[in-house]
């Protein structure tokens, strides 16, 4: 079986940046080896970057959430050096939470690792699952962090919810 593993935005701005946690940096470890893992067998990797232009305080997430991050770009938007950029493997700049592009993938199975829990991975997975509701999708909660500890347990638990199995917790 096919297993693809959706690594969404592992970004600096959201590591150790201007919305940086400290449980988005214990996590990175937990990923580089969870993509060792995928690289090892053969299996497909894909990354999401989180991408907003230099008129994100303008924009309606902007309004919401007034502190500058992911600007295409900049170093805050790269994916982190830890996990080699993501070279080598596809890259999908998504300029909202979740990316509405999965329709045009062929995917057997999925696993979601990432930034962050309640917002951009819970999303991406609602919407994966809502396309590909016959297939096994995974969260691995050892690799997501939250905004905080408790809206990324609440987060697992919606997802939980929508038949997506999470792992790792």
């Amino acid at each position: 079986m096919n297993r693809t593993l959706i690594v969404i935005d592992m970004q600096n701005d959201f590591i150790s940046g201007s919305l940086g946690t400290k449980e988005a940096q214990a996590i990175v470890p937990n990923v580089k080896k969870k993509i060792e893992e995928y690289k090892a067998r053969g299996d497909e990797i894909i990354f999401t970057r989180d991408t907003h232009f230099v008129n994100y305080l303008n924009t309606n997430e902007g309004e919401h959430l007034p502190v500058k991050h992911c600007i295409q770009g900049t170093y805050g938007w790269l994916i982190s050096d830890e996990l080699d950029n993501g070279v080598g493997y596809p890259v999908i700049d998504k300029y909202t939470f979740g990316f509405d592009g999965w329709v045009h993938y062929d995917f057997e199975e999925i696993e979601l690792v990432g930034l962050c829990t309640d917002i951009c991975v819970v999303s991406n997975a609602l919407i994966l699952k809502a396309l590909f509701p016959d297939i096994n999708i995974t969260v691995d909660a050892s690799c997501c962090a939250g905004v905080t500890p408790e809206s990324h347990k609440a987060a697992l638990t919606t997802m939980k919810m929508c038949q997506i199995d999470v792992i790792g917790e």
